[in-house]
């Protein structure tokens, strides 16, 4: 059975809106809820970026449902810092929180200071971070002064009574090969051409286990042209791809590199339509590769969108189940 998620986009919406708005998700029908981690937002017009782990802590109290996160170890979160802060969420609201670990992108992990790695280096960092975090969650008591992340004396105290999953964030089909190495579990986002399905097959073939989820961007309104308008304005930066999408360093980066967004190039990231049939055989299909989809409606006025997909969308998604 499928899992129909409600996708929390911290870069979009003022947290205390989001918090209103994830209550509002679970009681409309959505099944479970996930949310991103930045820092900045990818464009000056979406706005926001409250913090995710103060956030998950009133979300998990407010709601009843599972909710995971994106987290990118290693640069901006130390990974003891990581293992900490999910050890203590996962300690509070068992088996109702998960977290993917990426390998980060320079808009959120530049504030430190510290040099923005090249990719194979930061790949490799976060496969050791991933280590040390599943250490740490399994209670060693850890000392290192070696490779990229160094740890004095790390011990968690506080952890839940059963292990928690470790997943992976993967855009790429070579992410999602070096990550089935450790990961339990992967969690990708729609492409154009369904280069998702490669990213999944890429973690199959690799030995991968555990759930492949997917976060689905798409855009809805009362008509086609409203629901373009709104995924022109909000996620015309975000369809640069890497390693545009990987590289700049602030919203002014993006919002200048999307200068020369098509329509039909933001069609191609985002599921546009004011049909909710049409949404949900989308959806539908997709649901047949993946064990979690997230839906993430791209506008910053969630209610509507709620409304209507939990009307509409989601009785047909969970008949076909």
């Amino acid at each position: 059975m499928t899992t129909f998620g409600y996708h929390c986009s911290h870069e979009q919406i003022a947290p205390s809106q989001l918090l209103t708005d994830v209550q509002h998700a679970e009681q409309a029908g959505f099944e479970a809820a996930m949310s991103s981690d930045h820092f900045m937002p990818w464009s000056e017009k979406q706005g926001h970026s409250g913090f995710t782990l103060s956030w998950l802590g009133a979300a998990l109290a407010k709601t009843s449902f599972t909710i995971g996160s994106v987290c990118a170890p290693g640069q901006r979160y130390h990974p003891a810092l990581v293992a900490q802060a999910t050890a203590t969420l996962a300690e509070m609201f068992p088996e109702r929180y998960w977290v993917a670990l990426g390998a980060g992108q320079n808009m959120n992990e530049h504030v430190t200071a510290d040099k923005w790695l090249p990719q194979d280096d930061r790949r490799a960092r976060l496969e050791e971070s991933a280590g040390l975090i599943r250490r740490l969650h399994q209670g060693e008591w850890i000392t290192r002064h070696a490779g990229y992340v160094e740890l004095e004396d790390a011990y968690i105290y506080d952890r839940p009574d059963q292990m928690l999953p470790l997943y992976a964030a993967c855009i790429t089909p070579e992410s999602a090969q070096r990550a089935a190495a450790w990961a339990e579990g992967m969690i990708t986002l729609n492409q154009p051409d369904g280069a998702h399905h490669d990213t999944l097959k890429a973690y199959r073939d690799a030995g991968g286990e555990g759930p492949a989820m997917l976060q689905i961007h798409l855009s809805w309104a009362e008509t086609y042209d409203q629901a373009m308008g709104i995924a022109r304005d909000q996620w015309s930066a975000n369809v640069l791809g890497p390693p545009l999408d990987q590289d700049l360093g602030t919203p002014a980066h993006f919002d200048t590199a999307a200068g020369e967004v098509s329509a039909e190039t933001v069609a191609e990231a985002v599921w546009i339509s004011a049909a909710p049939d049409q949404h949900a055989e989308w959806i539908a299909e997709a649901a047949e590769h993946f064990d979690a989809l997230y839906l993430h409606h791209v506008g910053q006025e969630q209610k509507p969108f709620i409304d209507a997909f939990g009307e509409q969308v989601l009785p047909q998604l969970v008949r076909k189940g």
